[in-house]
């Protein structure tokens, strides 16, 4: 069901704060932008990506196919996160995508830490071993059954049909991909900084060599700035979103130190890859998410990692109507729409 005629879908993301929409047309190399949308979600709706509120989750999956007028078109792509996700790079004797098909729930219960029962397995074959001609690589991906079967049910209840489930990493991979051009010899690190979760990938021509998520995001600042300044939640997250080097030094003090936990998180992680590099070590972060949007963190993670950085545009190469969609509009949001751009180029019976 991960990598599940090919059918166009509508590629829906369920953040903790908000939900982002993506609906494109046409094919790899000629897309073109059809919807785009985004509600915010009540706090504690949803935590560590399991579903808490579910009927506020409905409201705005409805609310956004009302407000975007989208009348027809109910199939969709959605994406799961966290500790709720075991992803593996493993090693097994060379055989046919048939013969592991009916292998690999026992190859699986070697790697995941749940009942095999639990979880829906899915497997990508990456390329042979080059050292041994007898094995191969395979991305092993498996997701708790309760977490997909919630994501349906609410799915369901605002009168759509989930069809395929993603994974957050090769969500932002697919953007990433079918937005850039990649250097063959190039090893780029992902990095998608949510509200409460970051999404790490390490890729190389188009091949996912590592990946991490951490239960850390841009919920942080609001949290910090809160502390700090004695103020609501409500009125941190406005002087988060608002804030610039003109601010209060208590305010810019409160972001420059939540710049600091992550971007030595980011670094932690990467290291974490590049001490155990065969296939090279990183040349290049690109940021994506709202997190990254935060006062002077690029710098930040520019200084620690000591490394080319760039925000990732999920527009860059799809083609958009400025008549239907403002440019400032696309360029504001651009970075929290990665995710949800990258499972609406998905198509059923994508591997």
């Amino acid at each position: 069901m991960f990598f599940a005629k090919k059918k166009d879908l509508i590629g829906i993301d369920i953040g903790s704060t908000s939900i982002k929409l993506i609906k494109l047309k046409g094919a790899k190399g000629s897309y073109e932008l059809e919807y785009v949308g985004i509600v915010p979600l009540p706090s504690e709706a949803i935590v560590d990506n399991t579903l808490m509120d579910t009927s506020a989750v409905v409201d705005g999956l409805r609310k956004l196919f009302n407000d975007l007028q989208i009348a027809n078109l109910r199939d969709v792509a959605s994406s799961v996160s966290g500790n709720s996700v075991i992803i593996r790079k493993i090693t097994l004797a060379a055989m046919s995508a048939e013969d592991l098909e009916e292998e690999i729930q026992w190859e699986a219960e070697q790697y995941i830490p749940f009942d095999v029962n639990d979880v829906n397995i899915d497997f990508q074959i990456l390329e042979p071993d080059d050292i041994d001609p007898s094995k191969m690589f395979v991305l092993l991906v498996a997701s708790k059954k309760d977490i997909v079967n919630d994501y349906q049910s609410v799915f369901a209840e605002a009168g759509l049909k989930l069809l395929l489930v993603d994974v957050d990493v090769f969500a932002l991979q697919n953007a990433f991909e079918m937005n850039y051009d990649m250097e063959p010899d190039e090893v780029y690190a992902l990095v998608n900084i949510g509200a409460n979760m970051m999404n790490l990938n390490v890729i190389k021509g188009g091949i996912s060599l590592f990946t991490r998520d951490v239960q850390m995001g841009g919920g942080l600042y609001t949290e910090e700035i809160q502390k700090k300044l004695s103020i609501s939640g409500e009125d941190a997250e406005k002087m988060k979103l608002s804030a610039s080097r003109s601010s209060s030094p208590d305010l810019i003090e409160s972001i420059y130190r939540v710049n600091e936990t992550l971007s030595l998180e980011i670094r932690r992680s990467l290291d974490f890859y590049n001490s155990n590099a065969i296939e090279g070590r990183i040349t290049k972060v690109l940021l994506s998410g709202g997190g990254c949007k935060s006062l002077n963190l690029f710098e930040s993670v520019a200084t620690k990692l000591a490394l080319p950085v760039e925000v990732i545009n999920p527009f860059n190469n799809i083609k958009c109507d400025e008549k239907k969609f403002e440019k400032e509009f696309l360029d504001e949001i651009a970075p929290i729409m990665t995710v949800a751009v990258g499972l609406a180029s998905r198509r059923l019976g994508d591997k």
